[in-house]
C-alpha cells in the first residue's frame, strides 16, 4: 500500500494529558494508526499507545505492526540505517495486508522533531507521503516541570546529547548545561564532577515516575540503583537528566 499522508503526532512521555489538543484532533481525523509492539517484555508501551488513542475517542483503525530488532554485528551509523529500513518496509507491509487507505497517524514518544528518527524512516517511503507533524511535550520539558527548574541559565547555552556522544566526547565545550537523552549506560559516571548538579527522572510525568537530583558525586551509585530498580519493576524505562556547572 501506496502512504499518501503520514501523520506523526507527538504524544509526550506517555501520559494522555501531556497530548496536545491538536494531537487528539489529528487521532480523531486519522483513518488509521499504526501501533508497534516491541516485545513481550514491552507490552506496556503498546498499552500506553492505545490508551492515548483510546481516550482520543477516534473511531480509526489500529493496526499493529512487530518493530525488527537492530543488527549488533554491523557499525553503529550501518546498524541505525538498516533497522531504519527494515522499519518502512514493516509499515508499508502491515497496511498493505489491511487494505485500509486515508491518513495513517503513527504516535511518536516526546515530540517527532527532537531526537526521535520516524521523520527520517519515514523519507524512506516510495513515493514520500505528504507529511504531517503534531508536536507534543518533550522528554525535556516534562524533565525541567517535574523538578521545577529552568532550562538555562540566564543568557546561558543549553547542550542537548545522547550518552554515546558523552562517553565519547565528554562535556561539551562552552556549556553551561548538558541535557542527555537515549543514555542506558548512566555515561554521566565518566565525568569528573566537581561542581555539576544532575537532575534526573525516569517515567516522566506518569503515576509511577521517580525522579532524582543531587551532586554528580553522589550520582554515581544513586542514579544506576534507582534505573535498575525501575527497570526490574516495569520491564522498560525511558529516562532522561539534565546536568549544570555552578
Amino acid at each position: 500500500m501506496t502512504i499518501e499522508h503520514l501523520w506523526l503526532i507527538g504524544i509526550g512521555t506517555g501520559n494522555p494529558d501531556h497530548v496536545t489538543g491538536a494531537g487528539m484532533q489529528a487521532l480523531r481525523d486519522a483513518a488509521i494508526v499504526l501501533v508497534p509492539h516491541k516485545g513481550t517484555d514491552k507490552d506496556d508501551l503498546a498499552q500506553l499507545r492505545l490508551g492515548i488513542i483510546a481516550a482520543s475517542g477516534t473511531k480509526a483503525r489500529i493496526i499493529p505492526f512487530q518493530y525488527p530488532v537492530r543488527d549488533p554485528n554491523l557499525p553503529y551509523q550501518d546498524r541505525v540505517a538498516a533497522w531504519h529500513d527494515r522499519i518502512a518496509e514493516r509499515w508499508q507491509a502491515a497496511l498493505g495486508a489491511a487494505g485500509v487507505t486515508g491518513p495513517v497517524a503513527l504516535l511518536v514518544w516526546g515530540d517527532p522533531a527532537l531526537y526521535d528518527s520516524t521523520l527520517r524512516i519515514a523519507a524512506r517511503l516510495s513515493p514520500p507521503p505528504q507529511m504531517r507533524v503534531v508536536p507534543g511535550i518533550t522528554a525535556i520539558q516534562a524533565l525541567t516541570a517535574a523538578h521545577a527548574i529552568p532550562l538555562n541559565t540566564v543568557n546561558g547555552p543549553v547542550h542537548v546529547t545522547t550518552g554515546r556522544r558523552l562517553r565519547d566526547h565528554g562535556w561539551p565545550a562552552e556549556a553551561e548545561t548538558v541535557v542527555v537523552l537515549l543514555d542506558a549506560d548512566c555515561s554521566f559516571r565518566q565525568l569528573d564532577p566537581t561542581y555539576i548538579t544532575i537532575w534526573w527522572g525516569a517515567f516522566l510525568g506518569m503515576p509511577q515516575q521517580v525522579l532524582w537530583h543531587g551532586a554528580l558525586t553522589d550520582a554515581a551509585e544513586q542514579i544506576p540503583a534507582l534505573r535498575s530498580a525501575a527497570r526490574a519493576e516495569h520491564g522498560w524505562i525511558m529516562d532522561t537528566y539534565l546536568m549544570r556547572r555552578s
